[in-house]
């Protein structure tokens, strides 16, 4: 005797209610004569198929799902998103939120596949919206809800990425710094992709929308292009989509793109490289020296987080690399003294 299982959707979750054995998948429902031709004979034809209106089922899912969304219970809203999807496998809501969910919990060593995730899932459900959401209004809103919540997931796990990186110790840092890379980077795709599947699909019917998201992706990117192998094309790539945004926005304002090296920002701005002999001494004092105790960790993390800010606002003017070479000249002749 063969298992008993739907016609319709192969499902095998047929429940007796009444008179008939419903699927409680689809919702088929088989009489009893024809659920025994189908445990005998493996088929039967189903000329008195009805369906169950699930409208109210899928409408307490929606309520459920999104207040457990707004009061932030990624593990309630997943599960009821996820529920949702499976009965209906076209809803864009659906589709975008089980992938956000999901990315919303994640771990730090999953960062880099939930960024992915999440990037690729943005053109499908911008599909979904397009041909599911007539009303222009409602459109619009649905456009901004996705763009809010892809800003919120990208720069979340971007700065958890950024900050567990910062807080290893600097002797084994560069030995993560890869893994780093790809979590930002994937990060900044979020970002980027949004705002390209944004105009591929609606055309510039949300040109302002795919800017902001163009914007966070510059901003992100700048954020590590220092510590890149390849600056240059990266530095291009950003220079490609400030274009973008200017032929939209002509009164949008760049930031300056930091290529100088991911170490002694000041140095390397008086003396023009990273590898240079003065910016060498300065590095191994640094490694071996301030990096040895702890107030010499503190002076490090304290640079970093505002040299870069510093340089990039005075690096290029005359006071500065004057008042700043001379210190460091003398201070880089004592230090070679005592090599």
């Amino acid at each position: 005797m063969k298992t008993l299982t739907c016609e319709i959707c192969n499902n095998t979750n047929l429940i007796k209610e009444n008179s008939f054995f419903v699927c409680q998948s689809c919702g088929t429902k088989y009489t009893i004569e024809e659920a025994k031709k189908m445990m005998n004979n493996g088929s039967v034809e189903t000329t008195n198929i009805v369906k169950i209106d699930t409208s109210i089922e899928l409408a307490n899912l929606y309520e459920v799902a999104r207040r457990a969304k707004n009061s932030n219970n990624y593990e309630n809203a997943l599960r009821y998103y996820d529920m949702i999807l499976v009965k209906a496998p076209s809803n864009w809501e659906a589709n975008f939120y089980v992938v956000f969910f999901k990315a919303m919990s994640c771990k730090i060593a999953e960062i880099q596949s939930a960024a992915i995730s999440v990037s690729n899932c943005i053109r499908s459900t911008l599909n979904l919206v397009k041909d599911g959401i007539i009303n222009n209004k409602e459109q619009k809103d649905i456009i901004n809800e996705i763009h809010m919540q892809v800003s919120l997931i990208s720069e979340m796990l971007y700065n958890a990425a950024k900050n567990h990186y910062n807080n290893i110790s600097i002797q084994i840092r560069n030995n993560y710094t890869q893994e780093y890379i790809r979590n930002v980077a994937s990060c900044t795709d979020i970002m980027y992709n949004f705002g390209n599947y944004l105009t591929e699909i609606f055309g510039n019917t949300y040109i302002t929308i795919s800017s902001e998201s163009w914007k966070q992706g510059i901003k992100m990117h700048n954020g590590y292009i220092n510590i890149l192998q390849n600056k240059e094309l990266n530095k291009n790539i950003i220079i490609q989509y400030v274009e973008k945004i200017k032929r939209n926005d002509i009164t949008y304002q760049a930031p300056v793109i930091n290529t100088s090296s991911g170490a002694c920002y000041i140095a390397t701005s008086i003396y023009g490289s990273y590898d240079c002999p003065e910016v060498l001494i300065l590095r191994r004092f640094r490694d071996n020296k301030l990096s040895k105790n702890w107030y010499g960790r503190f002076f490090i993390k304290t640079y970093y987080k505002f040299s870069p800010i510093f340089v990039q606002k005075f690096g290029k003017t005359k006071w500065f690399k004057t008042i700043f070479r001379k210190s460091l000249n003398k201070f880089i002749s004592k230090l070679s003294n005592q090599e």
